[in-house]
């Protein structure tokens, strides 16, 4: 069992620890060790047991339990208090602003065990009647819910694609290589992935004996043309029969409905035979037009661009060159500044842009001046003592709730560039959250834009915006716009970037990495800039060492800024 794994049993145990109101301290301590367990940068079934009750943040009593986890895979307290507490109960630890504490009344006082339930109460006003549940806790529960529910059953893009390779392979080998077609949403590179579809060259009747096996996944449902299953993991399968032309099924399944329906219409008599599994190049070359990537295969207009057109080299994977907007243990990441700069050397980057959280941040140990200060000394030395590599100085300064930048100007003069994001009060109108972020943007020394909208994939919407409004004043102030390539927020939404790339304003796709693992998540960023169709002439890292030095130093001139 990982140290994730450990984690989440600790934070479990913690929350049902004070949804029965059994003991505050320990629930407490806890949710500490949760914390310190998941930013370790060693995993604890690597780690000597007498050690690790010395380990920060850990103690006696939480090094039993881990011992425990590592040895049998489970944690007798938190199984007693599961088995005492409605599975219903436990689903609400995933609703957003109701935490353990108001969970305990919800279940107690008003005999409430179901998600559903819950809801229902809400809409009938029945919350709002309870200690500390006012009216504007009532309706955040009612969209938290509304919005949680809507999204049961969907995957972000990196948990699916730690399956697929298996799923791929098994599918193969019930039905050979060849007859076999990765498809769908999951083809085209969507940051959800509702089900998982392949396209198999056989029939409804072939291919259901095959799934009849002695322990069968769930069949959802069956078409005329193809079954959709559940997998033990949750994960919906949906297989797709191909009984007349394999290649055509496979062009009509790889597109989405708005696409295929236009590009029909358009090419109603195109013949499908000369194209291959691996290769449909020849269908677009026989409607006349340039080919078009599987990942841009969303809208009608990109049929019309590229019957005009060659489409633009999409940006690489490869094409990132320095990794922008990273944490270390100066904040809240899990790596010392020096780790993280040699890996990213080790791993072919040219710099680290290093923007550890302000000082508003508390909770996650936030710079303060002198501190910031001391963290510069230090840049200085690794950059003396590195070859061919270079950490710029950065912040990601939170925007406080009047739009004002968490330092004075003075402080921020002193780094080389400033990533500013909303990181509190996120629930705002419109309205509040347009004058915080433009007065973010209008102030000279932010250079990038962090997460626009504060979104979590399948966990929170993110505040309200007027997307265009923010690129027109990024473009008006000179400020580039952040993709922020975490799977879980990739935000700025890839479909609000096209505009961003009509007003030239630059976009930035970074892995805000607290841990060197982090890095690796640029590559999901480029997946959604290359559905935007980004180039590397368009991103701000895909910028080589001396490119970016003079980026850095022509904007501060632009500017004014010394």
């Amino acid at each position: 069992m990982d140290n994730y794994q450990i984690a989440e049993n600790f934070s479990l145990l913690s929350k049902l620890t004070d949804i029965h109101a059994e003991n505050n301290f320990k629930a407490k301590s806890y949710a500490i060790a949760a914390f310190h367990i998941e930013k370790l940068p060693e995993q604890l079934s690597e780690i000597p047991k007498e050690k690790i009750a010395s380990i920060k943040g850990i103690g006696e009593s939480s090094a039993k339990k881990i011992i425990e986890i590592l040895e049998t895979g489970s944690l007798k307290v938190l199984q007693e208090l599961i088995e005492k507490t409605p599975i219903g109960v436990i689903e609400m630890l995933n609703i957003k602003g109701i935490g353990p504490k108001k969970i305990s009344t919800i279940w107690k006082e008003m005999e409430i065990e179901s998600i559903g339930e819950l809801l229902y109460a809400c809409k009938e006003n029945r919350l709002k009647l309870y200690k500390g549940f006012g009216e504007k806790t009532q309706q955040s529960v009612i969209d938290t819910i509304e919005f949680y529910l809507s999204n049961q059953g969907s995957n972000l893009y990196p948990q699916v694609e730690a399956v697929e390779p298996q799923i791929t392979a098994y599918l193969q080998k019930l039905f050979s290589p060849e007859n076999v077609y990765l498809t769908g949403s999951f083809k085209r590179q969507l940051e959800i992935i509702d089900e998982l579809e392949y396209v198999v060259n056989s029939s409804i009747e072939n291919i259901k004996p095959k799934f009849q096996t002695a322990n069968p996944p769930e069949l959802l449902e069956e078409n005329t043309d193809s079954l959709l299953y559940k997998l033990l993991n949750g994960l919906k399968l949906r297989l797709y029969s191909a009984t007349e032309s394999f290649q055509k099924k496979c062009f009509f399944t790889a597109g989405s409905p708005e696409f295929i329906n236009d590009f029909i219409f358009r090419f109603p008599d195109i013949d499908f035979s000369a194209a291959s599994i691996a290769d449909d190049s020849a269908v677009f070359k026989a409607a006349g037009i340039n080919y078009i990537p599987n990942c841009l295969r969303e809208t009608p207009g990109i049929i019309e661009r590229a019957k005009a057109a060659p489409l633009p080299q999409l940006i690489e994977p490869a094409d990132i060159k320095g990794i922008i907007h990273s944490h270390s243990n100066w904040s809240d990441g899990s790596n010392t500044l020096e780790e993280m700069a040699k890996a990213a050397k080790e791993q072919g980057f040219e710099y680290l842009v290093i923007s550890d959280h302000s000082k508003s941040a508390f909770y996650a140990n936030g710079l303060t001046e002198e501190r910031i200060q001391s963290q510069h000394e230090q840049v200085d030395a690794l950059n003396r003592k590195l070859k061919d590599f270079k950490i710029f100085k950065s912040i990601e300064s939170d925007i406080l709730y009047d739009g004002s930048l968490d330092y004075s100007n003075a402080v921020l003069a002193t780094f080389d560039l400033v990533i500013a994001s909303v990181h509190s009060i996120l629930k705002m109108t419109e309205e509040k959250a347009m004058q915080r972020l433009i007065t973010a943007i209008e102030n000279p020394y932010t250079t990038i834009l962090g997460h626009m909208t504060g979104r979590l994939l399948l966990s929170r919407k993110g505040y309200p915006v007027d997307h265009k409004k923010i690129i027109d004043a990024c473009a008006a102030n000179n400020v580039v716009i952040e993709l922020n390539a975490h799977p879980s927020r990739l935000d700025i939404d890839w479909r609000q970037i096209d505009y961003a790339l009509e007003k030239n304003v630059l976009i930035s796709i970074d892995p805000d990495a607290h841990f060197i693992e982090g890095f690796k998540d640029t590559r999901y960023g480029v997946l959604a800039a290359q559905k935007a169709m980004v180039t590397r002439e368009q991103n701000l890292s895909s910028m080589g060492l001396v490119e970016f030095e003079s980026f850095v130093v022509k904007r501060k001139a632009l500017k004014g800024l010394r």
